[in-house]
This record gives C-alpha cells, sequence and structure tokens, in this order.
C-alpha cells in the first residue's frame, strides 16, 4: 500500500487523538447530529479548506465546492446542498469563498481549450463578459487576474440571490445573509469582499419571485 495513502490513514488516528485531547465529547455530540451557522460554497482546490482556514471545529461549517465557486441555477446538486442548508438546517450565513490564483478563473480568461471542462469555464466566461469594460481596462495582467476572481465571487453572491427558495426564507426574515470572500494563498488571509446581502433589492426587478397570488 502507497506510504502517502497509509499516511491518511494515521494522520486520522492522530487527530483524532488530538481532538478526544482538545475537545472532550465532540465527537459524542457531533453524532447526534448538526446545527450549523455557516453553508461554504467555495472552490475545489486543495489549498482552501473551509475549516481549517477559519479554525472551525467539525459541525460548524456545511461545505459545498467546486471549480472556481460557481453557483449555477442548473446545478441541482449545489442547489440541493442550499436547499438543504437554509431549510432544514436553517444556516444563517452562506459565505462564497474564491481565491487568488484560481485556476479556473485563470482558463477561463485564456482562449485554450480544456476539453470537458470548457462547458464548465463559459460561466466564467460570462462573468467575464459582463464586466468586460472594467477588466479590460486594467493593464497589468496579475491584477486583472485578481480582480476577476473577486467579480466572479460578485456575481455567484447575486445568483444565490436570485435563487428562489433564498428569496422566501427573506420575506419571513432576515437570514440567511450571503457573503463574498476572497482568500488569499500567498498570507492565508481572507478578503471581505463587502458585497453581503440579505435582500434582493438590488437586483434587477426580473429577478424577483413575488408569492402566488
Amino acid at each position: 500500500m502507497p506510504e502517502s495513502y497509509k499516511k491518511l490513514l494515521e494522520g486520522n488516528q492522530h487527530w483524532v487523538e488530538q481532538m478526544n485531547e482538545l475537545h472532550p465529547g465532540l465527537f459524542d455530540n457531533l453524532s447526534k447530529g448538526q446545527s450549523p451557522d455557516f453553508l461554504w460554497i467555495g472552490c475545489s482546490d486543495s489549498r482552501v479548506p473551509a475549516n481549517e482556514i477559519t479554525e472551525a471545529l467539525p459541525g460548524s461549517i456545511f461545505v459545498q465546492r467546486n471549480i472556481a465557486n460557481q453557483v449555477l441555477h442548473t446545478d441541482t446538486n449545489l442547489l440541493s446542498v442550499v436547499f438543504y442548508a437554509v431549510k432544514v438546517l436553517k444556516v444563517k450565513h452562506i459565505i462564497v469563498c474564491g481565491h487568488y490564483g484560481c485556476g479556473g478563473v485563470q482558463a477561463a480568461m485564456s482562449n485554450n481549450s480544456y476539453g470537458f471542462l470548457d462547458n464548465w469555464l463559459v460561466h466564467i466566461k460570462d462573468v467575464y463578459r459582463l464586466n468586460k469594460a472594467e477588466l479590460d481596462g486594467i493593464d497589468d495582467e496579475q491584477q486583472r487576474f485578481d480582480r476577476f476572481v473577486e467579480l466572479n465571487v460578485q456575481a455567484q453572491v447575486d445568483n444565490l440571490c436570485m435563487v428562489s427558495f433564498i428569496q422566501e426564507e427573506w420575506k419571513n426574515g432576515e437570514f440567511p445573509y450571503v457573503h463574498g470572500w476572497a482568500y488569499q494563498l500567498g498570507t492565508g488571509k481572507v478578503k471581505d469582499l463587502r458585497v453581503t446581502r440579505n435582500s434582493a433589492a438590488h437586483l434587477e426587478h426580473v429577478y424577483h419571485y413575488m408569492p402566488p397570488a
């Protein structure tokens, strides 16, 4: 058996021992259910693990990840996760977390073909198209890339605000809040992009859902 695989199992044993020492009773409590306050929609990149970078214990964050942290209204996997988080777990905050240096965003900036992945990248390219004037106006390629990462996060925050059952929750109260973050691989720090929403007021009227008559 490869050593790299064995190290994962050994690492799990060491982690359990540490958690039992630092947080007695944690696993017994987790076995009885979960009530996280947060849903995390992040990139699949292995360098951006939700719990570790926020120093959160197991049970604190419900997680959904995909390439370049996309929120697509045809993605039944994502919508099922969001529905369960909002309607059943009653999370109070949804965090869309992108990261600088994102390979998916970088690929969407180019005209290269990546096979099947091209179909996913179309959605990110749409974000570029909608922000073309701003992005093309940035001469420095790295700065343009960084800004594209931020605009992609903002677009996914807006996409969440267009989800019908999230708007339904807002009709009944202030939660959930939807936040946009960008993680900096080089420093380990999170940047709050200050695009927090808890209503659809900023969206074009066509995206507002009215209760049935």
